[in-house]
């Protein structure tokens, strides 16, 4: 019998990009079905009812919500498809969690902040100042490797990579450039952007961009 694959998710969303780079990076087709997070579909009401949010993987009927346990759960089923993303090494595996976590819970609201700050020139500085050194921070765990794993691309750059699309978008509206801030890391993006998973999965910075500018005209920031 064949599996069955569906994939619940949002264009931008960077938690969605790691689902598609992962399933990517395994070979696993799967059925794609956008969401409209004005009007959620019955479908991930019941596949996550307890969240409601994306993305969330339907593996034959069965339900796997929250992004950083999607990557996990599909390299675990698929494991003998290309290269294992979760590090064998228990340190190695720990501070990729770490590192993951950091991004989605300290360094994310910071760039949120560089965004959607409404007339408050100082704190908006401060957002920026903080993101930039949340984003060096990053740099110096990756150093001089090729990837966060080392030689292979791994489950830290899959977890990671998602947000350069939006990159664009926090620098237009906190007026800073990452690249003179963080070069190794906008090398490791360019590294990364080579692969098919990843490249296919990132939307177009522009696009982001301008979605987050109709954001801010809706939030009442322009």
């Amino acid at each position: 019998m064949a599996e069955e694959v569906i994939l619940l998710d949002f264009w931008c969303s960077m938690y969605g990009m790691r689902a598609r780079i992962a399933l990517a990076e395994k070979g696993v087709n799967y059925e794609y079905k956008e969401e409209d997070l004005k009007n959620k579909s019955p479908l991930l009401l019941q596949m996550n009812p307890i969240h409601k949010k994306i993305p969330v993987l339907i593996h034959n009927g069965k339900s796997i919500c929250e992004s950083l346990v999607i990557v996990q759960y599909i390299d675990d089923v698929w494991k003998g498809n290309g290269n294992l993303l979760i590090p064998s090494d228990p340190y190695e595996k720990a501070q990729a969690w770490f590192w993951s976590d950091y991004m989605d819970n300290t360094v994310h609201e910071y760039a949120r902040k560089t965004w959607a700050t409404k007339g408050e020139e100082q704190e908006q500085e401060q957002a920026v100042k903080d993101f930039l050194g949340g984003l060096q921070l990053i740099e110096g765990v990756l150093g001089d490797k090729p990837y966060f794993g080392g030689d292979n691309f791994g489950f830290l750059d899959v977890s990671l990579i998602g947000y350069y699309s939006w990159f664009l978008a926090y620098e237009t509206f906190g007026k800073f450039n990452v690249e003179s801030e963080c070069p190794k890391l906008i090398s490791w993006v360019k590294r990364c952007l080579e692969r098919d998973s990843v490249s296919k999965a990132l939307p177009d910075s522009e696009k982001v961009r301008e979605f987050v500018q109709n954001l801010r005209k809706k939030f009442g920031l322009e």
